[in-house]
């Protein structure tokens, strides 16, 4: 008896739906099965996970300001994706978005210009878009592997950061501190409820997946990016430009992600901090593919990675478990979707060799 996979003659659609909100039981499952190895109670620890930190108005204010980054780098890659382009790189251009947005807003300490906010956020964006284009470059012009490249440069733009609030943009008067000095509110997002944390950024969000919507729905541009994810050759054969839809792809992600790290720096933070993003450009892959790379998709499993995050604080603070508890859901349901699709893709049967044989055979 053997294991042997085999393609199936037509993929169910339906299947391919239900497949993120099977993944999502099955890491429920799983999460009660670890509470109850740990000795807690499951339902509680469900509870406490999931239901809790959004019980209450600042809980669910709260879900939007750790929504925003995740959805803005997420929309970005979907894009990548779409065009069959793999983008790991948002993690590293989110963190450029901050250093770069943070540098120039330590510019207008003390200012009360109108114009502060506006350039720091296109600052941001531009930063991000600019650390995407080297990625994008290398693959145009010297067919490097987009994913070894842009995992590459995530560790680059860490270690840029880390550098950067170590030396030339830590703050003087910060006890030394590795963090810059506080921002003046010329360049603070504005809040959106007076007495919550959430902020214009969690809009801007909402903008960038309205656009990624029209781009790919609505423009020639967007149907020749799924035509090249889908197919490179009848791309080629169309007469498409890969090679500037490539770039292009590679651009926008790096803007969004960029707009995500600036937003992060210039909204609940307030200045520029090691610990900017706790992988959100890194959750983004799985939203992205949660979400069925649609707009829509990416919104809804934008707020469950949010969820997800707030969680394992919750679970930290309410019963004593590892913050890391949060990083495993992440994984336990990035590995039951990849499962679940594979299913979808292929049948598992089991193969008698006497019975393959004689098939042969015959």
């Amino acid at each position: 008896m053997s294991l042997s996979l085999q393609r199936r003659a037509q993929e169910s659609r339906l299947m391919a739906y239900c497949s993120p909100l099977l993944a999502l039981l099955l890491t429920l499952v799983t999460g009660a099965l670890l509470f109850w190895v740990q000795g807690r109670e499951p339902l509680q620890g469900l509870y406490t996970f999931f239901v809790l930190p959004v019980s209450d108005l600042y809980g669910l204010s709260e879900l939007g300001v750790k929504a925003a980054p995740i959805l803005l780098c997420a929309t970005g890659l979907a894009l990548c994706y779409r065009a069959n382009v793999w983008n790991i790189g948002a993690e590293g251009q989110l963190l450029m978005g901050a250093l770069i947005g943070s540098a120039l807003a330590l510019q207008w300490l003390g200012s009360e210009s109108g114009w502060a906010l506006p350039l720091v956020l296109v600052t941001g964006s531009l930063a991000g878009m600019a650390w995407a284009a080297i990625p994008a470059v290398l693959k145009n012009h010297f067919n490097t592997n987009e994913i070894l490249t842009t995992i590459m440069l995530n560790y680059i733009a860490l270690n840029l950061l880390l550098f950067a609030v170590h030396g030339p943009l830590k703050d003087p008067g910060g006890f030394n501190f590795p963090e810059s000095a506080l921002f003046s509110d010329s360049t603070l997002l504005p809040v959106l409820m007076e007495g919550y944390r959430l902020h214009l950024g969690a809009l801007l969000a909402l903008l960038a997946v309205v656009v990624a919507w029209v781009i790919l729905s609505r423009t020639f541009v967007g149907f020749q990016i799924r035509v090249l994810g889908l197919d490179s050759s009848a791309a080629h054969y169309a007469g498409f430009r890969e090679k500037k839809l490539v770039m292009m792809v590679l651009l926008f992600s790096g803007a969004m992600a960029g707009l995500a790290g600036v937003s992060e720096v210039t909204g609940p933070i307030g200045q520029l901090v090691p610990t900017v993003s706790p992988g959100y450009g890194y959750s983004a892959i799985i939203v992205a593919f949660l979400g069925r790379l649609h707009p829509v998709g990416i919104f809804l499993a934008s707020l469950l990675m949010a969820l997800v995050y707030m969680g394992s604080e919750m679970g930290q603070i309410e019963m004593g478990l590892p913050l890391a508890l949060g990083g495993l859901f992440q994984g336990v349901l990035l590995f039951f979707l990849l499962a679940c699709d594979f299913l979808i893709l292929y049948r598992v049967r089991w193969v008698r060799a006497g019975r393959d044989a004689a098939a042969s055979e015959a």
